[in-house]
Parts: structure tokens; C-alpha cells; sequence
């Protein structure tokens, strides 16, 4: 990473949690933003919403209140094609982005130009392996590897092309120890409080025990977002991480 997104991270650290607004308009995902605080959360916007009428009008909104945004649109296309949207996505002024570690050197080197160099560049994260597939989906797709072994692979490929960090399930994370430098981002979805449903994740933790197998920032979505008081669960959360940042 560059120096400045170094500098960045350690800014970002005192706020590790990431909420997912993972909501079908953009009426319902402002009405929850309306009920979480920027000091304690950065939000996502993914595929679904920014698609269905959220657009780049809705990232404008949702930074205007204060939040950081994580753009979580997965680019995954020739290099050209993911360099052109990594520049616009700049061009929007988000955090952090995210591109499919498969997409390969070339394209992951692509996606870092395209951001550019400067002081406020949204951070880069490679997509490793989705938290939804396990080892008999990664062998449907014609991948003999587990999945760890598959992320520790794209992982190393993701450092050495200059990205700045990755996503990984949580459970991924002891594996990759040795493979990432400590400053490497790590940014785990597939978290779930203690007695939450998994939903559809097939490979999750508690926020505490990623945290401690060395998650820098976590994306939760149904626990907060599902919850009758979200800001209350955002709260215990950000407890339970506290805690194990201290342990």
C-alpha cells in the first residue's frame, strides 16, 4: 500500500464495523441511515440497491450525512473495462471498492491504476472466495482446492498486484496470516453475532473471534440492519469488538 493509504487505515481503525445496507430502495436504506451514527459505522452499497434506482445519487447522499460508503459492486472484467470503473468510482469520492481477486494480475494491477494516487484514492479490496461458497461449490465451478487454500492462492495474488487489501471469510483469515503483510486490509463479511441465523453464508464468525484472527474492518448486515433497535445492535457490537481488540 502507498503511504497515505496506510496513514488512511489507521485513521479508519477506530470504526471497524462496516453495515450493510442491503435493502430493495433507496427510501428504506436512508431510513435506516437515519437511525445508525457516522463515527461508529461506514455503510455498504451493493449491487441490488445501487442498481435498483440508487445510483450514484444515493453514495452522493449517504457521504453528505457524513458516512463512509464501501462500494461493493465486485468489478470482474478485462483490464480496461474494471480500470474505466475503478476511475469512476474515484470520481465518486467512496472509501473502498471492491474487484474479484479472479480477475486476475493484470486486471487487479488495472484496478489500482485506475484509482489513482491521491491523498483521499478509495482503498482497493480483492475478493478472495465468496462467503456463500463452500468446497463442494468451488468444485462446481471446476476448483479442486478448499477454500482456504483457494483465498491464500488469490490472496498472494492480490498483494503482489498492488491492491491495497482483500475480502475473505473470517474463518479464511488464520490461513492467510502468513501469506499477507500486517498492513494488508482485511475486510470479512460473513460475520454473525452469537445465536444469529446464517442466513445464506455457508463459512461465518463472531465479530469478536474475526477480530482476533486478524480482521481490520467487519461487514454486517441482517443483525443490525434486521434488528428492532439497529442502532442498539450496532452498540453491542461495536462492544464485543472493542473487547477483543483489547484481548
Amino acid at each position: 500500500m502507498t503511504t497515505s493509504a496506510r496513514e488512511r487505515r489507521a485513521i479508519d481503525a477506530g470504526s471497524r464495523i462496516i453495515v450493510a445496507l442491503d435493502h430493495p430502495t433507496p427510501e428504506q436504506a436512508l431510513a435506516l441511515v437515519d437511525r445508525l451514527d457516522p463515527a461508529r459505522c461506514a455503510l455498504k452499497v451493493g449491487k441490488s440497491l445501487f442498481v435498483r434506482g440508487g445510483g450514484p445519487a444515493l453514495v452522493d447522499t449517504v457521504q453528505r450525512r457524513g458516512f463512509r460508503v464501501f462500494l461493493d459492486l465486485k468489478f470482474h472484467d478485462i483490464p480496461h473495462q474494471v480500470a474505466g470503473a475503478c476511475r469512476a468510482a474515484a470520481d465518486l469520492g467512496v472509501w473502498l471498492l471492491t474487484v474479484h481477486a479472479s480477475g486476475g494480475p493484470q486486471m487487479l494491477a488495472a484496478a489500482r491504476e485506475g484509482v489513482g494516487d491521491g491523498p483521499q484514492r478509495p482503498l482497493v479490496v480483492a475478493v478472495t472466495v465468496l462467503t456463500s461458497l463452500d468446497a463442494e461449490g468451488l468444485a462446481a465451478i471446476g476448483i479442486a482446492r478448499g477454500p482456504s487454500a483457494q483465498a491464500k492462492l488469490l490472496a498472494g495474488l492480490a498483494q503482489d498486484s498492488g491492491v491495497d487489501g482483500l475480502v475473505c471469510s473470517p474463518v479464511d483469515l488464520a490461513d492467510l496470516a502468513d501469506v499477507c503483510e500486517p498492513d494488508f486490509l482485511r475486510v470479512t463479511p460473513g460475520v454473525r453475532p452469537a445465536g444469529s441465523a446464517a442466513d445464506d453464508q455457508a463459512r461465518i464468525s463472531t465479530p469478536g473471534d474475526a477480530i482476533r484472527a486478524g480482521a481490520h474492518h467487519l461487514v454486517i448486515g441482517r443483525p443490525i440492519t434486521g434488528a428492532p433497535d439497529p442502532h442498539a445492535a450496532l452498540v453491542a457490537i461495536e462492544r464485543e469488538v472493542a473487547q477483543a481488540l483489547r484481548s
